[in-house]
């Protein structure tokens, strides 16, 4: 038996109950980890509660399909399942699990195609911080260029303080915006410019930027367009069905903008750049705490009203 963070319907943090069960037999193309430690990220929360609408589509439109949470995993190989070469018992492997899921526990068994190695120069606290997080902010710094303008909404996170650091090395002007708990902190970080958004819309500033990173969509393709540069471009990673489903064909009729979702390779080779780069120190997540597996609900509590500053990670 292990111990393990489980849920079996929809709902908010009540519905998590930390308990023994049973360890997993890796299946085909699996091998299974003792988990070291497991990121928290916002797609788990979405996992939990069910809502936006496509989080039921992956994981179980009426009731959750997988009973554990937690996607960002690092552990070591403790077993592999048939067909599985090229990962040795004991190797220290991380990745981005999100599909499959099961790193709120003790043992996980995950697609050996999504694993890579952890660097030595990696704690398995900070890799743990890196998969989704920092996937998403090499993708949405991609082609900055000095004196560019970014705009990056909900930045506080771990994939927009991680994007915060991308962004100022390539040489871009960065505004960042978040909630007033976060507004100092996000200065110190270097953004050249910060706005509360509980104090004031980015979208009635007055203001342009030639790129803007929405990390949680709620408006319309009519209010971003006023505030993108000509030739601008608005790139948007998660919020409501109904937000998404606005740009994503609201963009198709503003043709001085390019306004769309942000489209994240997730996969090995995105993993392996991103710890890559945290090993060359270009990005270096904030940790916010390692917390043990009974802090899941507050962790994730936290982390879907916006709270976290960075990353939480949790320690099996």
């Amino acid at each position: 038996m292990m111990k393990a963070v489980t849920y079996d319907r929809y709902g908010g943090p009540e519905r998590l109950r930390v308990g023994d069960t049973a360890i997993p037999e890796p299946a085909k193309g699996e091998i299974r980890v003792k988990v070291s430690a497991c990121g928290v990220n916002l797609s788990d929360w979405e996992y939990l509660v069910g809502s936006p609408f496509y989080s039921r589509m992956v994981g179980g439109l009426f009731r959750p399909k997988q009973p554990v949470l937690g996607s960002d995993i690092v552990g070591i190989v403790d077993k592999r399942g048939a067909g599985v070469t090229g990962f040795a018992p004991g190797q220290r492997v991380m990745g981005d699990f999100v599909m499959t899921r099961g790193g709120f526990a003790e043992y996980a068994c995950v697609p050996a195609r999504d694993a890579v190695g952890v660097p030595d120069a990696l704690s398995d606290d900070i890799a743990a911080c890196l998969p989704q997080a920092g996937g998403i902010a090499v993708a949405g710094t991609e082609g900055l260029m000095p004196g560019t303008r970014l705009l990056i909404n909900g930045a506080g996170g771990g994939s927009g303080t991680m994007a915060l650091q991308l962004a100022k090395a390539a040489g871009a002007h960065v505004t960042t915006v978040d909630n007033r708990h976060k507004i100092e902190w996000l200065e110190t970080l270097g953004a050249d410019a910060v706005i509360d958004y509980r104090e004031q819309d980015f979208t009635q500033t007055g203001q342009t930027w030639d790129r803007i990173l929405d990390m949680v969509a709620t408006r319309p393709p009519r209010q971003i367009a006023r505030v993108l540069a000509e030739g601008g471009s608005y790139q948007a990673l998660g919020g409501p069905v109904r937000a998404l489903l606005s740009v994503v064909i609201g963009g198709w009729f503003r043709r001085r903008h390019s306004i769309g979702m942000l489209l994240v390779p997730t996969g090995p080779d995105l993993t392996a750049r991103v710890a890559s780069l945290a090993v060359e120190g270009r990005i270096s997540p904030h940790l916010e705490a390692a917390l043990p597996l009974a802090a899941v609900p507050e962790a994730l509590a936290r982390t879907g009203r916006g709270e976290v500053r960075g990353k939480i990670v949790i320690r099996p």
